[in-house]
């Protein structure tokens, strides 16, 4: 038994049981740039991850108000005309984008939002902050593997934005990168590759710092069933981005050969570029690009998800005062959706003309991965009933998410088939249907994380008022931009299109739409001004909140202060005696138990 082990497993009484832990006090001072800037403590990492992903997705969201621009008033000059003279006139003669830049801003639209922003924010920061706080660990298992993982992100995402400075602008070929497109397009592709492999090194180092972390450093009494859900989520996750990134990294890897070393593994023998042979040696598949890339990028909406399904648990069964519905059996759902994951990559590729048997095969698993999803979306619909519900904000966010999550997965259900996608690949259904998953669906979620943990983190609230602005903003206007595209994609207008379809004869009736979304994108703009505001002015000015603000049952409220320790995180080793979610227990003196107190009389 280890020596952490030992002390945690003493103590007597109606507290909390644990032992006191013994820090050094001969540590000397570490010095600024070792406390806040390369700091080894999982807390400031997960603060220097949650930052930075928010910065992202901000610059993110704003390269989509310049696209929207475009799609609503195509070949019209931009009114910001100091904003056109910045981005100058190889982007926007006389303010008017061309469509090099329109795809640059699609492309680096994509990749900004999932993998520098949403991906970080999920993971990187609520799971690096809250995760070894809900499992009573000191720290995560490797601290400077830790270190390295932000760092390692950090530098892919300025890669990524000094695409946009280098000659011919950022790489063009949509955030898939598809091949042989991506293989001849401008330098920026190149950057964009080489980003690519740094934010996958940086996943992985994290991935594998979890998985030890969950499994080693629990408290003692905390069995695998006793752990927060968001703790099973965060798990579960990085098992996902442990074997789903290899391939896209070994892929990012095979097509900087392509590009720079005169390889062909994407590029295909006969190629015609401008009606002049492509001088390369051929032989290469470019249907083995988009194999490499979506057995990474079908699991990524999961390590999208369940991140945020966690976070909903954990806000649900707190401001309903009642445990969550079906705890194992959302347990066992999660494993077997991230198992499935990784069998139904395909389903993008049902147009390459793959042959029945094998689109049988995906379509088969597409509908059986929904299953799990609909049984945690029930369980945690179930688990309002009866409830005493606290609408708070970070409970208005978290119960918007179902709603929104259901949506984007109902319209997954006709793409998951071969039949209907034939019509509706590529069309404004997909960017909908995908979009409905990940904004209003996991951004919803996030935010209700930021508003849950704000007061473990900073030892302060938030100002509820504009948070509920912030929020009936974000819902009303996420809505409007999003819900018009399936009426668009339904009538056979294609994505990715600089003006937006007017080309198209059967697209002019559903054309005003365009602008109706380009609006709401900009009032959801809007929108984010109040949770700016609150976000920083609440550091120094918000009410003092106590450490078990919310009245919470886990380790990460009810073994901590607020803001936890900076070494080592408890003032006790935490002894764990019952699951996550004891509230409202009959005959108990107050309506919540936490993990760490042994049952009342």
């Amino acid at each position: 038994m280890s020596e952490r082990t030992k002390k945690g497993s003493g103590g007597e009484g109606t507290g909390a049981e644990s032992a006191p832990v013994h820090h050094d006090d001969h540590h000397h001072e570490a010095s600024f740039w070792r406390t806040y800037v390369f700091s080894t403590d999982h807390k400031v990492i997960g603060i220097q991850y949650g930052v930075t992903a928010l910065l992202f997705l901000l610059f993110g969201f704003t390269l989509m108000m310049l696209m929207r621009w475009q799609l609503a008033y195509p070949g019209q000059a931009f009114p910001l005309q100091w904003l056109a003279d910045l981005l100058g006139p190889d982007r926007m003669p006389d303010g008017i984008m061309l469509p090099e830049f329109y795809n640059q801003l699609g492309a680096m639209h994509g990749t900004i939002m999932v993998f520098l922003g949403v991906v970080p924010l999920a993971v990187g920061a609520f799971g690096n902050y809250v995760m070894p706080l809900q499992i009573g660990a000191p720290d995560m298992a490797f601290p400077k593997l830790n270190m390295a993982s932000y760092w390692v992100y950090f530098a892919g995402g300025v890669t990524m934005l000094v695409s946009f400075f280098v000659p011919g602008g950022a790489a063009n070929s949509g955030w898939t990168s598809y091949a042989p497109l991506s293989v001849i397009a401008t330098t920026g592709q190149t950057v964009w590759l080489l980003g690519m492999v740094l934010l996958i090194t940086s996943s992985l180092l994290g991935s594998v710092n979890f998985i030890v972390t969950i499994i080693q450093l629990r408290a003692e009494g905390l069995t695998f069933m006793r752990l927060p859900f968001f703790v099973w989520a965060q798990f579960v996750t990085s098992f996902l981005l442990l074997l789903a990134f290899p391939p896209l990294e070994a892929a990012g890897v095979l097509q900087l050969m392509d590009r720079l070393a005169g390889t062909s593994f994407f590029l295909p023998s006969g190629l015609v570029v401008s009606g002049v042979p492509l001088d390369v040696a051929g032989g290469g598949s470019p249907l083995l690009w988009q194999h490499l890339f979506w057995f990474l990028a079908h699991p990524e909406v999961y390590v999208l998800i369940l991140p945020a399904m966690g976070i909903v648990a954990e806000v649900i069964a707190n401001n309903t005062r009642k445990p969550l519905w079906g705890y194992k059996s959302i347990v066992y759902a999660t494993v077997f959706l991230g198992f499935m994951s990784f069998i139904v990559w395909a389903h993008h590729m049902f147009l390459t003309g793959m042959g029945t048997t094998i689109s049988t095969f995906f379509q088969t698993t597409t509908m059986i991965i929904s299953v799990p999803s609909i049984v945690i979306l029930t369980a945690l619909l179930l688990s309002l009933w009866g409830g005493s519900i606290r609408f708070n904000t970070p409970m208005l966010f978290a119960l918007s998410f179902l709603p929104m999550f259901g949506i984007g997965g109902l319209t997954g259900l006709p793409l998951g088939l071969a039949p209907p996608d034939i019509h509706l690949h590529d069309t404004y259904y997909v960017i909908g249907h995908f979009h409905y998953v990940v904004a209003p669906g996991t951004l919803m979620a996030l935010f209700a994380g930021v508003y849950y943990w704000y007061p473990k983190v900073t030892g302060r609230t938030m100002n509820e008022s504009l948070g509920k602005i912030h929020f009936w903003g974000s819902f009303i206007f996420l809505n409007g931009v999003f819900m018009p595209m399936f009426i668009q994609g339904l009538a056979g207008v294609s994505r990715r299109l600089y003006d937006g379809g007017q080309i198209y004869a059967h697209a002019q009736e559903v054309l005003y739409l365009n602008e109706v979304m380009s609006v709401s994108s900009w009032l959801l703009g809007l929108a984010q001004i109040p949770f700016i505001i609150n976000f920083f002015m609440s550091v120094r000015k918000g009410k003092k909140a106590e450490a078990n603000h919310w009245q919470a049952t886990t380790l990460d409220w009810s073994a901590t202060t607020s803001p936890p320790l900076a070494h080592g995180n408890f003032e006790t080793v935490p002894h764990v005696h019952r699951g996550p979610y004891e509230y409202s227990v009959p005959g108990a003196k107050r309506d919540f138990l936490p993990q760490d107190q042994r049952a009342e009389a």
